[in-house]
Order: structure tokens, then C-alpha cells, then sequence
């Protein structure tokens, strides 16, 4: 029978960055009020003069305290905050996070922004290994991670950008997903598949217009989902197609369109992909054991994959990546071990390695499976045979509920660095998104720290085609942002 979750209460001053150093401790964690009368609960409290955290768990109490300052700086406040709840969970639960009291997603990125700022390199190794108690070992990882990005960073221009398009349609819904996707296989999806591509072409020709409007100069160009090869041969065409019209294909850097799933992946659309352009694909088999992929509602054998990849190589594709997952449901250490040796053995340019992330909308927490592996980082210790078969790790995320508070790592061939998934994550330039779902990150031209804005479109296919109109007129946002930090007197125009 699974465990009540854990009740937390926040006072005072206590705010996102408690309870999410909290939440390295305790997953399970949902936000009250008061403190309840019964049950295991985690208060955390900050006043003018006095902070605490206070554990009720399995009919237990304990607490600490520290003393605080009206005169402290809010950034003081909390880090000292951080601080208590770090060392009081970490006393009671044993558990010792890799990244410390790190909460933020892109580690990588302090160690770019504090070059930029003029701090040498042992202020950095402090800044990671003192003041957020990252372990040496995860610092090392980062530390060379920015190595690599940054000759590529480098070269980066204030003009550049990226272009998404998704596809919001799969086969089937694995059970550890949270985006937005419909699985193609019911008549009501399969209505709207035809009308989205029509209505994605048309947003994408109106990206195009305005990012000439701003004289942007394109990078990447991304393709993905859901999974893009859900849509027929005919319908990839159309799409791939109608960029190819749009944009000067041969100007970019790489244009990558994900594969993902041998159940809608033949070597039909693979040709496709590879005559109308697409310099990167991802054939991501997430795990090559057969049960754990039933687990988690995969409709395909490792076996399928297998014959996927080869078709992929025989259409001509030489930059491929496979993703492969820890913690899936039901697998094991030696079972991760394996799906890794088979991934290398085939020899794909990038190997992403992700550790499961449990989200809320997700299928695998929906029907309350099992929210703890104790052996995800044994399992991640593998990633060793990366090393050895000539992989270096190019870029670094972690999220918000992921298993051991560990991380995804991008492993690739050198030379083999995939842009789009660095530029995104570092956040050095805009990134204009079309489709259902889409979030466009509008990020200042030329700036360290550059402000960043969002446009949003419509999350479901049935409301963005629907509302297409409002879609369209959001563009306009684009060329406000751009009027606004571009113009003829902006930093960003005097570095072109």
C-alpha cells in the first residue's frame, strides 16, 4: 500500500527555494496550510529573527533552529534557509544529494555566466563544491561539459535562432510521459492530424516572415513531438517540404527531426527525412529489455529498434542519437548495463542518457507506481562505458522531480555535438516554437543575462487549430520584443 504523502507547511518568508531543497529529501511532499493533526508533516519556517524546520515523520518529531537578521539580505535569508533544511534532511533521511543544495536546471550555465563575470576558476570550483556542496565528482562532469560548449558558445551571434516545430501525436503514450500528445490510433486524432500539418505550415511560413521582419538568421531547426514520424510519409513530405520552400536549408548549422519510435518509423519515412534535408535524427529506444518497454506501454520489441536503426544507416543517416532512460519500471542494474552495451555496439554519433523524471502528469504517477529505485545511480555509474568507446558528455539538465535529484547528460562522438540541445539549455538565443504545445523563449540579443519572454500557443492540437487565428496574431510579440532590444541603438546591433 503506498504512503500518505507528506504534508508541508511554509511560514514566514519560506518560499520556492526551501521547499524545493526540501523535495530532494521527500517526493512525495503536498503543499498544506496548517499542520495537520496526524500524519507525517515538514514545516519550514522564516521570521524577522529566527528560522526552523520541523519533522513530524512516522510519529517522530524533531526540529533545528538558527537565528536570522532583519538586516540580512533576502538573498542571505534564504540561503541560509536552504542551508538548515539541507543539513537537518540530510541528518535525518541519510540521503546525500549529488548537486548538493543545487535546485536550478542548468548548472553548466553558473559556470559560463561566472567566466563571463571575471571569476577565475577556483571561485567557480567554490561556488560549486562549497557553497552548494555538489559532490567533486558532479562539478568535474559539469566543469567539463562547459569545456566543450565553449568553443561552440563562442561562436554564437545575437541574431541567431532556432526553430521548433512539434508534433503533438504517438503511437502510443509511454507511461512516464507528461507532454502534451494524442496517440494516433483512434478516429478523433486521426481527424486531426491532416488539419494540424495544414495549420503548422502556416504558422511556420509566418515565423519565417517574422523573423526576416527581424533580421534573425536561422541556426537550427527542430522537429519534434510527440513523435514527428507518426505522421504518414505523405504528411512528413508536406511539412518537410514546405520548409524546405521557407528556409535556406543549406545555411544551417544542423536540422534535426526526431524518429523516435520503431512502431511508426519505416524506411519509407526514413528516406524522407534524410531527401528533404534533416542532418540529425533520434531513434530512442529508452530501454532494449522487451519488458521493461511492455511496463511502460511501448508497443514494439528491442528488437524493432534494432532493424529501425540499420533501415536508418541504409537511407544514409550519419548523425543519429539514441535515448535511453534509468529507473524505467521493472528494470534493473544489469538490465540498464546491457541496454547501454547494446546502444554503444551499434555505434550511434550521441548516446542521451536521462534519469526518469516523475511528473505529475505522467501515467507512472497518475496510477501511483512506485516513486523510488535505489538503483538509478548505480546505474547511471555505467555511463563509464561511454567513456571507454570514445563518448564525452556535451550538455547537462536536470529537472524537478527526478529520481536521486540526479541528471540527463547528452554523450556524443566528437564533433557529433548536437547545437539545438546546447543553444536551448544555455538559453543564448531565441528559439521560436510553432505547434501545439509551443512555448516560444524569446532571449535578448547580445546581453549576459539577457532578459527572456515567452509566447505561448495553444496546448492541445483540437484548440490550436481551433483558435488558429489568435496563433497567428501572437507573432506579433516577436517583432515587439525584437523592436524593443534590437534596435539601431542596441548593444545587439553594434555586434553584428
Amino acid at each position: 500500500m503506498a504512503k500518505e504523502p507528506i504534508s508541508l507547511i511554509l511560514n514566514g518568508m519560506a518560499g520556492y527555494e526551501a521547499e524545493h531543497t526540501a523535495r530532494m529529501f521527500f517526493s512525495s511532499l503536498q503543499r498544506a496550510e496548517t499542520i495537520p493533526g496526524e500524519g507525517d508533516c515538514l514545516l519550514i519556517l522564516s521570521k524577522a529573527h529566527a528560522q526552523m524546520v520541523y519533522l513530524r515523520l512516522d510519529g517522530e518529531a524533531r526540529w533545528a533552529a538558527c537565528p536570522a537578521s532583519p538586516q540580512e539580505t533576502p538573498a542571505d535569508r534564504e540561503y541560509a534557509l536552504c542551508r538548515l533544511v539541507y543539513h537537518f534532511l540530510q541528518e535525518q533521511t541519510g540521503i546525500r544529494p549529488p548537486w548538493g543544495m543545487m535546485t536550478g536546471v542548468r548548472p553548466v550555465r553558473i559556470i559560463h555566466d561566472m567566466r563571463a563575470a571575471g571569476a577565475s576558476e577556483e571561485e567557480i570550483r567554490q561556488r560549486f563544491v562549497d557553497h552548494f556542496e555538489c559532490t567533486p565528482e558532479r562539478f568535474d562532469t559539469a566543469l567539463r561539459i562547459a569545456e566543450v560548449q565553449r568553443p561552440i558558445l563562442a561562436q554564437a551571434k545575437p541574431m541567431d535562432y532556432s526553430l521548433y516545430a512539434g508534433i503533438p501525436f504517438c503511437p502510443s503514450r509511454c507511461s512516464y510521459c507528461s507532454f502534451v500528445s494524442r496517440t494516433v490510433g483512434d478516429k478523433a486524432t486521426q481527424a486531426l492530424v491532416q488539419p494540424y500539418v495544414d495549420c503548422l505550415c502556416r504558422e511556420l511560413e509566418a515565423m519565417r516572415d517574422v523573423a526576416d521582419d527581424c533580421g534573425l538568421n536561422l541556426k537550427t531547426l527542430y522537429i519534434g513531438g510527440g513523435t514527428p514520424t507518426s505522421l504518414s510519409a505523405e504528411q512528413l513530405r508536406q511539412l518537410m517540404g514546405c520548409l524546405a520552400e521557407l528556409f535556406d536549408l543549406k545555411s544551417l548549422s544542423e536540422y534535426t527531426v526526431e524518429a523516435g519510435r520503431p512502431d511508426c518509423t519505416d524506411a519509407e519515412k526514413l528516406r524522407v527525412l534524410k531527401e528533404y534535408g534533416a542532418t540529425r535524427i533520434s531513434i530512442n529506444p529508452q530501454t532494449f529489455s522487451d519488458q521493461v518497454l511492455k511496463n511502460i506501454g511501448r508497443r514494439h520489441s528491442a528488437q524493432d529498434i534494432l532493424d529501425c536503426f540499420a533501415e536508418a544507416r541504409a537511407a544514409g543517416h550519419d548523425n543519429i542519437n539514441m535515448d535511453l532512460i534509468a529507473g524505467l519500471p521493472g528494470d534493473t542494474v544489469e538490465g540498464f548495463r546491457k541496454s547501454l552495451e547494446t546502444a554503444i555496439s551499434l555505434e550511434p554519433e550521441n548516446i542521451t542518457v536521462h534519469t526518469l523524471t516523475l511528473k505529475r502528469a505522467s501515467n507512472l504517477v497518475v496510477e501511483h507506481r512506485p516513486d523510488a529505485y535505489d538503483d538509478v545511480a548505480r546505474m547511471l555509474s555505467h555511463c563509464e562505458l561511454l567513456e571507454k568507446a570514445g563518448y564525452r558528455p556535451y550538455y547537462l539538465y536536470r529537472q524537478k522531480g527526478t529520481l536521486q535529484n540526479l541528471e540527463n547528460v547528452g554523450w556524443c562522438k566528437p564533433g557529433y555535438e548536437g547545437l539545438y540541445n546546447i543553444y536551448i539549455m544555455e538559453e543564448v538565443h531565441t528559439i521560436l516554437s510553432a505547434g501545439a504545445g509551443g512555448s516560444t523563449k524569446l532571449v535578448q540579443p547580445g546581453v549576459r543575462h539577457a532578459r527572456i519572454e515567452r509566447i505561448f500557443n495553444y496546448k492541445y492540437p483540437n484548440e490550436y487549430i481551433g483558435q488558429f487565428d489568435t496563433v497567428l496574431a501572437r507573432k506579433k510579440g516577436v517583432k515587439q520584443f525584437y523592436a524593443d532590444f534590437a534596435g539601431p541603438d542596441s548593444e545587439a546591433s553594434h555586434q553584428q
